[in-house]
C-alpha cells in the first residue's frame, strides 16, 4: 500500500523558512522521481520542485529557484522541501509526490504523479 506522508506546513512571517518532508512506503523509493507541488486557494496545482537518481533536481518555476531546495535521503524514503525567504504568494498546500516519469513533464517535473501525499499548509504572512 503506498503512503505518502507531508508534514512540516506551519505559518510563518514573510522572509522566514520552513522545511516540508515527506515519507514514502510501499515503493521502490529509488526507481521513482519524487516531487513536490503546491496549489493555492481557488488556483490549479504547480510544481515546485522534482528529484531522481538519474536526473537529479528540478525546479520548473522561476519564482522560487535560489529560494527553494529539494533533496532526498534514500535511506529514510524521505524527500524534503527547504523553503527560505518566503514570499505571501507561497502561500499553499504542499503536496509530495511520486512518479515513474515515464508520462508528461511541465518544466522538467511531472505534470501528474502517480501517487499523492496528502498535502500539508503553508501559510505566509505580509
Amino acid at each position: 500500500d503506498v503512503q505518502l506522508q507531508a508534514s512540516g506546513g506551519g505559518l510563518v512571517p514573510a522572509g522566514g523558512s520552513l522545511r516540508l518532508s515527506c515519507v514514502a512506503s510501499g515503493f521502490t523509493f529509488d526507481d521513482y522521481m519524487m516531487g513536490w507541488f503546491r496549489q493555492a486557494p481557488g488556483k490549479r496545482p504547480e510544481g515546485v520542485a522534482c528529484i531522481s537518481s538519474r536526473e537529479g533536481t528540478i525546479y520548473p518555476r522561476d519564482s522560487v529557484k535560489g529560494r527553494f531546495t529539494i533533496s532526498s535521503d534514500n535511506a529514510k524514503n524521505t524527500v524534503y522541501l527547504e523553503m527560505n525567504s518566503l514570499k505571501p504568494e507561497d502561500t499553499a498546500v504542499y503536496f509530495c509526490g511520486a512518479d515513474d516519469a515515464i508520462g508528461v513533464r511541465i518544466g522538467g517535473c511531472p505534470y501528474e504523479y502517480d501517487y499523492r501525499g496528502q498535502g500539508t499548509l503553508v501559510t505566509v504572512s505580509s
